[in-house]
């Protein structure tokens, strides 16, 4: 397992960013990335309404209690295929850059945020997995994202990277 997301503190914000080559065109990604029956997928529950910048996700998993996350955000930027950008609470900007060429797609994900230290190896554990999740959903695999089985080992990749 290879640690292949990085973050930058800027301030109070973190930039939390990963770069991933993906074998299917960038309109196939696209749709993945916008799509609530292809969100569900990798991510999570999604209302999505691009024409009136709306973009609500509900993660699948959730805590011990029970409580699960969902994230109320606003459509920043907006240019199909290439670019999402969205912003809302609890995970700040996140931002999806698509640059494609044929059957092959290279996705740039970056999330600035405010985020304590002893959260940054679990951030970039959490958006590891689900980046694979969309390389598996879009090879046509699937991922339990209420479990997240595989999480764990992802994680760890990350404290050892972060030593």
């Amino acid at each position: 397992m290879t640690a292949d997301g990085t973050i930058e503190q800027h301030g109070d914000e973190a930039l939390v960013r990963f770069e991933r080559e993906l074998e299917h065109p960038i309109e196939r990604v696209w749709a993945a990335l916008t799509e609530p029956e292809r969100l569900i997928a990798w991510w999570g529950d999604a209302d999505v309404d691009l024409a009136a910048g709306r973009f609500t996700v509900r993660w699948l998993n959730t805590d011990d209690e029970g409580n699960g996350v969902t994230m109320d955000a606003r459509i920043t930027e907006l240019d199909p295929p290439r670019i999402l950008e969205i912003r809302g609470e609890p995970h700040g900007v996140l931002r999806f850059e698509l640059d494609g060429e044929g059957d092959r797609t290279r996705l740039t994900f970056t999330s600035t945020l405010a985020l304590p230290e002893e959260f940054r190896t679990k951030v970039l554990a959490g958006w590891h997995f689900h980046l694979d999740a969309l390389a598996t959903a879009l090879d046509g695999g699937r991922t339990d994202l209420e479990h997240v089985a595989g999480w764990e080992p992802i994680h760890d990749s990350y404290v050892r990277a972060a030593r």
